[in-house]
């Protein structure tokens, strides 16, 4: 077999030898990430992997929303911002929780050598999205139909066109947690975050080459073809990439059981949805599209932060399931701590990066959108109570206790909610931003304190240790 590359000796070899041994520890380190096969290991060269493809994403979702806020102006991006928001919110809802069930299940399925199994719910999961999002679409029609008086006209086109969208949508997060369940971050994470937006932003530009104009429905006509054709790049490769792994063969098939693990893991993804996006659709109910486009402008910024938290959580899911099905105990409940410090860290590095940056990432939008410069110092420390307990709601989801994982998101939901129909009146945009804190903050201690109590683990950053199993 050829020999592992390696840094340390590339160092050794190229670099003066002082040089070199005063590296050697940390580069001793590096070398053991992108060599070592243990669970760590393979966990952390997954985490780069989400980080990077995240990073880029972010750098690629800011470039877009900036081209798009200069081309079409701060009330037509406004009215964009809002439908595109409702539209992501009801594609992530259309699966029903089913992607998140494909990643628990097919890693024990294979770990068990249930080949049938792994074989019925994979194939299962694309059927189920389209046939649930295609009546969620269906159902969305009529409601748009019958309450378009309730919303201003320019509304009714954009969000006639964002809705088509939806099916497309759920059939590509079936995709990605068909990816993410054999652990293929880069395949699961690079249709959402890299080739869908590129694909917007393209057929975007092209449709204002070839005479459109640069309004909110001509952007939403690039992203129902930009997500249409992700969707098909994503069925072909992974239709090969599967081959490879799970050989053609009869399927067998758990629907009920299945559908019984999905519905909790949909109420808990369902809140999370909303508790993340609900600000900006509050702000789209009770103010303008020009308030809702600053807002929009601001949490694109703050979600280069956010992208760290979400790397962690898309590439421990799957290791979460293989640890807890393979009886190590303690190994599970060291990797579960170990990935909250891989969340904060860098989450509060980032974090004031974004502070001192902030102002002049703003101005890329448009002067105008300096304004709102000032939420980034309330908004940080949501991100920041977020990423101090990691991604508890993985792991409870993982081991069982989705149940009170959806409670615990609703219950922040409500919070969220209530604090934005008080604080926005009074304190308008501000208000928003400190009701997010707050739901965020809630949500975050409600998920530690659950994790400590049914799993024994402390998923806080700064805790000293765990309490063991059977203790």
């Amino acid at each position: 077999m050829p020999a592992k590359f390696q840094i340390t000796s590339l160092a050794e070899r190229f670099l003066p030898a002082k040089r070199a041994e005063q590296l050697r520890p940390f580069l001793q380190r590096v070398d053991g990430l992108f060599s070592g096969e243990d669970e760590q290991a393979q966990a952390k060269r997954s985490s780069l992997i989400a980080f990077a493809i995240r990073i880029a994403g972010a750098a690629l979702a800011l470039l877009s929303q900036v081209v798009l806020a200069r081309l079409m102006g701060s009330f037509e991006f406004g009215i964009y911002v809002l439908v595109w928001t409702v539209t992501l919110i009801l594609g992530d809802l259309a699966c029903f929780g089913f992607h998140t069930t494909i990643i628990r299940y097919v890693p024990q399925y294979l770990q068990k050598n249930q080949t049938d199994d792994a074989r019925g719910i994979l194939r299962t999961g694309p059927v189920f999205a389209l046939i649930s999002a295609s009546i969620i679409t269906l159902i969305a029609i009529v409601l748009l139909n019958s309450l378009s008086a309730q919303f201003a006209p320019y509304y009714w086109p954009a969000f006639l066109i964002g809705i088509l969208c939806i099916p497309a949508i759920a059939l590509g997060n079936i995709y990605d947690g068909t990816a993410r369940s054999q652990g293929w971050i880069l395949a699961a994470l690079s249709p959402g975050y890299i080739l869908r937006p590129l694909m917007m932003l393209l057929i975007f530009i092209l449709l204002l080459l070839t005479g459109w104009q640069p309004q909110a429905t001509t952007a939403l006509i690039a992203a129902f073809s930009g997500t249409a054709l992700t969707v098909i790049s994503q069925q072909l490769f992974l239709r090969k990439r599967i081959a490879t792994v799970l050989p053609k063969g009869a399927g067998t098939y758990h629907l009920r059981e299945w559908i019984r693990v999905s519905l909790p893991i949909f109420l808990i993804e369902g809140f999370f949805f909303l508790l993340i996006n609900i600000d900006v659709l509050m702000v789209g109910r009770m103010m303008e599209p020009d308030s809702v486009a600053l807002y929009f402008a601001v949490t694109k910024v703050l979600a280069l932060a956010h992208f760290v938290y979400f790397a962690v959580k898309s590439s421990v899911a799957q290791r979460y399931s293989q640890l807890l099905h393979g009886g190590d105990r303690q190994a599970f409940n060291d990797f579960a701590r170990n990935s909250a410090r891989w969340t904060f860290w860098p989450s509060l590095l980032l974090g004031i990066l974004l502070l001192a940056a902030g102002w002049p990432l703003l101005a890329l939008f448009g002067h105008e959108f300096t304004k709102g410069y000032p939420l980034l110092f309330i908004l940080i420390f949501g991100v920041i109570a977020r990423a101090s307990v990691g991604p508890c709601e993985s792991l409870l989801s993982m081991s069982g206790n989705q149940n009170i994982c959806a409670l615990l998101y609703a219950l922040a939901l409500i919070v969220n909610i209530a604090l934005n129909i008080t604080l926005i009146p009074l304190l308008g945009l501000s208000g928003a931003a400190i009701a997010t804190v707050c739901a965020m903050a809630t949500e975050a201690a409600t998920l530690s304190f659950v994790v400590y109590k049914r799993l024994g683990i402390t998923m806080f950053v700064f805790a000293p240790s765990a309490r063991r199993a059977g203790d």
